[in-house]
């Protein structure tokens, strides 16, 4: 999971460690195994470590390549890092870890703004860019990582919760009404940029953000949504083969990435019960899963251990119950 915060300082002021510290240790449940603090004078990041991609300290966080005047802090999975770390090599980049982290840094040195166009996965990070004195922070197509922020007059804070913001302190906390409004109405979901907290946004799905040392900020909207009839038309059964062979592909690519054991949270419902169908029909051995449930209420049903049995009947993984 990871958790990522920072500061960058528009009014000539050092980033105090004490704030950092503040503001990673409400990310420590987000990332258990380690923790770092960087600081460039303006510019701090912090970042708590959940190890699922290279587990040597070598991917520790934040990463600075001083070669390439470059920080990082990262949350997520780069499912095609392989591919890429070939391809930047082949373009004179040189590596010290085996992780996907690093290889952000490359690419970002390599395709500036327009990186996040060839990362596949699920991301949010910031780049300190030292040699052009900015930060550029990006976030995955759909929005799976969550990246916040506060942005003024003074400084730029950003965080992978709204918790480690307010820890930073200055914050206005007055409620966004029409926020609200969305959080009543849309099955409590508040579409980006808003949050029902007035003084913190979200950096919209789909889209990367550049700010300059002096507060300028340049939005950017790096991918649209292509839906298109196929040129050829295709059948029921056409398509139910093609939906079949995307969705294998997909569970493959990120069971293929981790170098720790993957698990599912098996609640019963049909994603998680597709996903145990289509590991072991992979062929992935020792799947793990995962249920939990809560005691009824008179007005609603706690437990769906009733269908995630069927489930773990059938394809007889390592599963876990808890109530």
């Amino acid at each position: 999971m990871c958790g990522i915060c920072g500061e960058m300082r528009f009014d000539g002021g050092t980033v105090e460690n004490s704030m950092l510290d503040r503001m990673n240790s409400r990310l420590e449940r987000r990332g258990p195994d380690d923790a770092g603090i960087y600081i460039d004078g303006s510019t701090g990041f912090g970042h708590r470590r959940l190890s699922v991609i290279d587990l040597s300290a070598r991917s520790h966080q934040p990463m600075v390549d001083e070669e390439l005047d470059l920080a990082l802090v990262f949350n997520g999975a780069i499912y095609n890092y392989r591919e890429l770390r070939a391809e930047l090599r082949a373009r004179g980049y040189n590596f010290f870890s085996d992780g996907d982290t690093e290889v952000i840094l490359k690419a970002y040195r390599e395709w500036g703004e327009r990186c996040p166009e060839h990362l596949h996965g699920m991301f949010a990070f910031v780049i300190w860019d030292r040699r052009k004195r900015c930060c550029f922070m990006a976030r995955d197509r759909f929005g799976i990582k969550p990246l916040y922020y506060s942005l003024d007059d003074r400084r730029l804070r950003f965080a992978s919760n709204t918790q480690a913001l307010l820890a930073g302190a200055d914050i206005d906390t007055t409620i966004d009404a029409e926020a609200l409004h969305f959080q009543f109405t849309l099955h409590a979901v508040v579409p980006a940029p808003r949050t029902v907290i007035s003084g913190i946004r979200k950096l919209e799905p789909g889209h990367s953000m550049t700010i300059g040392s002096d507060g300028t900020t340049g939005l950017r909207r790096y991918w649209h949504l292509e839906a298109r009839r196929p040129e050829k038309s295709m059948s029921e059964d056409d398509w139910v083969e093609a939906i079949h062979t995307g969705l294998r592909r997909a569970v493959q690519r990120r069971n293929d990435v981790a170098d720790v054991p993957v698990g599912v949270l098996l609640s019963g419902g049909l994603d998680s019960s597709l996903l145990v169908a289509l590991l072991a029909e992979l062929g992935m051995q020792d799947i793990r899963t995962f249920s939990v449930g809560f005691e009824d209420q008179p007005e609603e049903k706690g437990s769906e251990f009733e269908y995630s049995d069927q489930v773990v009947e059938r394809y007889h993984p390592a599963h876990h119950k808890f109530l």
